[in-house]
């Protein structure tokens, strides 16, 4: 943990040195989740419910998979930005260094600059949270912390099959932004709005209803068993095949040469 520390001072202080360009990217992000926040508060205020959810539940579930996504994209982002660590011969020297290599990849590169897109995220839940109509328990808020907290984990492994297919393709599949970037344009409505289809698909392939969709209905009463609440810790599951993708690409790397 205290390397991990060092790794994020460094990169941290790294970024500071262009201040202009750090705080532009960080507007940048407030601006474009600014327009997702106006896309839906218009959409709801003509309509004033979605499949009979209220503008405070829409922002609710949505902040939590943007809180969990920012994360993601903050501290994962080497597994994001992989393929370039292949084609540069980065990850030549990585494999010389006695550090575990997931390990190096992890702290290769943080974005600090998604802080642009947390912010507001963290703004959307607190009015999801007064405004949703539910009545506040600490179970109930640990639901939320899981959502939060797995979602984020989830959208990590999303990286790291990225960054394992960049083993033997060199560089990175874009159909990829499906999963990570289009999971995150998915997460701006409850997913029971886009048909049972993709609601299936995002409950056993990429369980991303497992931590925005199923809890959200144990939130409101929807549904009152407790284990609504803990499918977060489902969606764990999906590490396990995002870690055997990675040692599958990994026997199978070979050297750019660079």
């Amino acid at each position: 943990m205290r390397l991990y520390v060092r790794y994020l001072s460094i990169l941290l202080r790294s970024q500071m040195q262009y201040k202009g360009s750090f705080l532009l990217t960080v507007i940048g992000q407030l601006l474009g989740t600014g327009c997702a926040f106006l896309s839906i508060y218009f959409l709801m205020n003509r309509f004033h419910q979605v499949k009979d959810f209220t503008l405070p539940q829409v922002l609710l579930c949505f902040s939590v998979v943007l809180m969990a996504f920012s994360l993601a994209e903050c501290f994962v982002r080497g597994f994001d930005t992989f393929p370039t660590i292949l084609s540069n011969g980065e990850f030549d020297r990585m494999l010389v260094r006695p550090r575990n290599l997931m390990f190096q990849v992890l702290a290769a590169k943080m974005e600090l600059s998604r802080i642009g897109r947390f912010l507001p995220s963290v703004a959307m839940l607190a009015y999801g949270v007064t405004g949703s109509g539910i009545h506040w328990t600490w179970d109930k808020v640990g639901v939320v912390v899981l959502m939060i907290a797995c979602g984020a984990l989830l959208f990590s492994g999303l990286f790291v099959i990225y960054a394992a297919l960049s083993f033997f393709t060199t560089q990175g599949l874009e159909f990829m932004n499906i999963f990570t970037d289009g999971g995150r344009e998915f997460g701006q409505y409850p997913l029971s709005v886009y048909g049972e289809g993709v609601l299936k698909f995002l409950t056993y392939v990429v369980p991303l209803a497992l931590v925005q969709y199923y809890p959200l209905l144990y939130l409101i009463g929807e549904k009152e068993n407790p284990l609504y609440g803990l499918l977060p810790l489902a969606a764990l599951l999906f590490l396990l095949p995002c870690a055997l993708i990675w040692r599958i690409g990994l026997r199978h790397y070979r050297s750019t040469g660079s």
